[in-house]
């Protein structure tokens, strides 16, 4: 039995739970591969990107991008190949939703490949996998054999005409592969370091043919659009943001684990109610509500509705939907080391106000910490942060430093307590 199974099950997880759905037997004795059926045959490219776009599916990979636009851009008579890049390098920390599909819907994300290869005119898909996530990999794989054999894949997909297959590659452990240009470099066999666009993928991608990149829960969606249409994708989540989502819960609270629910739903609601609060009595003192990147919440600040249009007016974002709860014990001075160290770390290097920027915020919270700050150093923070956003190729550098510059806007006490104290004033919070 999967250890992780959501308490709270939609369309995307609905039979996660039974061991058969792994396979193509049991994804088909559940109406699966009907949707792709008549995509392919009843169809056109343009008929699935309009579908598409209409249902206002927005990209679960953490920019929330408009699907049906992206597919868009893809070339309508290419002179040559053109690609799908499904992006399965999970790599936020909080994020875990596309490692549950990959292991326990294989067949329902490789649908939404299918429909989305024919969507787009791809020949051909790059699944590029997290390198941790060997045993999802390994699953992966046997569906995409699975596939093959029974005609799904390869020249004559589902007996439509329609030619495609399915390549599975797997990533080395570097965060910055999950950008997606990072990702493109990587899969050609170079070192993940993004691109500067444009060109954007959609005209030189992947071996300098066109190429779209899109997440794994991103297309896992794709089916049910297909099969219910688009006005019944709107009719759940907000009007900006339709559809369910995977939300992953951990920290500080009774049940850590997956929730699919709508987008919109309360972050309050899915902490307390879904996820049981924090154990042992004790309060929430902050929240990232989207994965380690996003900017934290305060307690006060969590009747927010989690959708993009609704968490960017408190000055965070939806991201990956990975929510992690910090209660009352926890120092908000050790959260910012631990997030500018992996930050630091994950850097590839390549333009120097990240390179260097990102060393500069682990450096001035390290000293924090240890007591050896002082009351500039809090400036430097915020100038080094601010420095930083807008500046780089890609947005990791925003990613880095949106976590800074939240951590000062809503716990800034925290900061000068150890500066006043020369410690840390919270012996209970997690050892670095």
């Amino acid at each position: 039995m999967y250890p992780r199974l959501p308490h709270v099950t939609g369309y995307l997880t609905e039979h996660v739970a039974e061991d058969d759905f792994v396979t193509l037997e049991g994804y088909r004795a559940r109406g699966g591969w009907l949707a792709a059926e008549r995509a392919l045959r009843e169809m056109s490219p343009e008929d699935v990107v309009d579908q598409v776009t209409a249902s206002g599916l927005q990209g679960r990979g953490g920019a929330g991008f408009p699907t049906g636009q992206k597919w868009s851009f893809m070339p309508s008579d290419p002179d040559g190949p053109s690609y799908l890049v499904c992006n399965a390098d999970e790599s936020e920390p909080g994020s875990f939703k596309d490692r549950l599909l990959l292991e326990r819907a294989p067949h329902k994300v490789l649908e939404g490949i299918l429909i989305g290869a024919f969507a787009t005119r791809a020949e051909k898909t790059f699944v590029y996998v997290r390198g941790e996530y060997s045993r999802a990999a390994d699953v992966f794989e046997s569906a995409v054999e699975e596939c093959r054999t029974a005609g799904i894949l390869g020249r004559n997909a589902l007996g439509s005409g329609f030619g495609h297959d399915v390549v599975v590659t797997r990533g080395a452990g570097a965060y910055i592969c999950g950008e997606e240009t990072g990702l493109l470099e990587s899969l050609e066999g170079r070192k993940g370091m993004p691109r500067k666009k444009p060109p954007y993928p959609a005209q030189v991608g992947a071996f300098g043919r066109p190429t779209t990149v899109n997440n794994v829960e991103t297309l896992a969606h794709v089916p049910h659009i297909v099969a219910n249409g688009p006005e019944w994708f709107r009719g759940l989540g907000t009007e900006e943001s339709p559809g369910t989502t995977l939300f992953g819960v951990s920290g500080h609270v009774s049940r850590p684990g997956l929730y699919e629910l709508p987008l919109g739903t309360r972050l309050d609601e899915i902490v307390f109610e879904h996820a049981g609060g924090v154990p042992g009595g004790r309060k929430v003192k902050a929240v990232i509500p989207g994965g380690l990147s996003m900017p934290a919440l305060p307690a006060g600040q969590l009747d927010v509705p989690m959708a993009n249009e609704s968490l960017r007016e408190r000055g965070t974002f939806l991201g990956t939907g990975g929510i992690i709860v910090m209660d009352d014990t926890t120092c908000m001075v050790r959260v910012a080391c631990v997030t500018t160290w992996f930050f630091r770390d994950e850097s590839c290097g390549q333009c120097t106000q990240c390179r260097e920027g990102t060393g500069w915020l682990h450096k001035l919270c390290e000293r924090i910490e240890r007591g050896a700050g002082e009351d500039a150093d809090l400036d430097v923070l915020r100038d080094v942060s601010a420095s930083m956003e807008g500046q780089t190729i890609c947005a990791f550098a925003d990613a880095a430093a949106w976590p800074v510059q939240g951590f000062l806007r809503h716990f800034r006490e925290d900061f000068e307590a150890h500066v006043r104290l020369a410690k840390c004033p919270f012996p209970a919070s997690f050892e670095l």
